[in-house]
């Protein structure tokens, strides 16, 4: 046998024998997702379980907030200049206050409840997606959080300062507390979502959906669609809410670009 036909033998076996050694560590992340499997029942059990301690999380936050409802409802009165509210029914001062209550519970439960969605699908998830999903987590929880700040602080007041600017000078404001309530919850939630654009955005790009280049290419389409989205989330269909909400959402747009480009 010549040397050349030698070494070719040699090479060929080489990498048979690679071949065989990096076999287990591409399977190895999916013989440990198979470990976890569960059946039917053992699912709905897991799901009851994270369901429950989602409600106790819940009803614990909401339990400090109603401790404190009235300082959170002051809060949430300022951006609109306003010290007191109206309420019609004997009924309606304690629904306000249970809304308030359970909506800011929400809040600040929120961490918690993401927390247990996580860990209700871990076991589905493999070891490298593992990785992932913790830092996608705290950023998504991290812009959602930024996003209230932002409305509460730059959009909420000049926005109901509008709204409220439009009886002119033949009607007067006489709001309810509940519906003030609905309003002032709404717009910060839409705010808050609307700051998850990146976080959309990186995951059609892990989709292979979009590409940094293709958003380039079509940012008018996409300043269409986070203007129609604007006015979706918007609680009214002024044209300064509108205009509060969509900017942030554009520059997060433009944000977006960057963070796919380079991670």
């Amino acid at each position: 046998m010549s040397r050349n036909n030698l070494e070719d033998n040699d090479l060929l076996a080489k990498d048979e024998n690679q071949g065989e050694a990096e076999e287990p560590e591409v399977s190895e992340e999916f013989e440990e997702v198979e470990a976890h499997k569960m059946t039917f029942l053992e699912h709905l059990d897991e799901l009851r379980t994270r369901l429950i301690r989602a409600v106790i999380y819940t009803a614990a936050g909401a339990a400090v907030s109603g401790i404190f409802w009235e300082n959170i409802f002051k809060l949430l009165l300022k951006p609109a200049g306003l010290k007191k509210l109206t309420y019609l029914g004997p009924i309606d001062a304690f629904m306000v206050k249970f809304k308030l209550a359970i909506y800011a519970g929400l809040v600040i439960a929120a961490p918690l409840i993401i927390y247990e969605i996580l860990a209700f699908i871990a076991p589905a998830l493999t070891r490298s997606e593992k990785k992932v999903a913790l830092p996608i987590v705290f950023l998504t929880m991290l812009l959602f959080y930024s996003g209230i700040v932002v409305g509460y602080l730059f959009i909420l007041p000049p926005g109901t300062r509008w709204l409220l600017s439009q009886g002119g000078d033949v009607m007067q404001e006489m709001l309810t507390a509940d519906r003030y309530l609905n309003y002032a919850m709404m717009f910060l939630a839409g705010v808050g979502a609307s700051f998850e654009t990146p976080i959309v955005i990186w995951i059609l790009s892990k989709l292979n959906l979009v590409t940094p280049r293709s958003l380039l290419y079509g940012w008018r389409y996409a300043v269409l669609i986070i203007v129609l989205a604007a006015a979706i989330l918007t609680p009214d269909w002024s044209p300064i809410t509108m205009v509060l909400f969509a900017t942030p959402m554009i520059v997060l747009y433009f944000l977006s670009i960057l963070l796919i480009k380079f991670l």
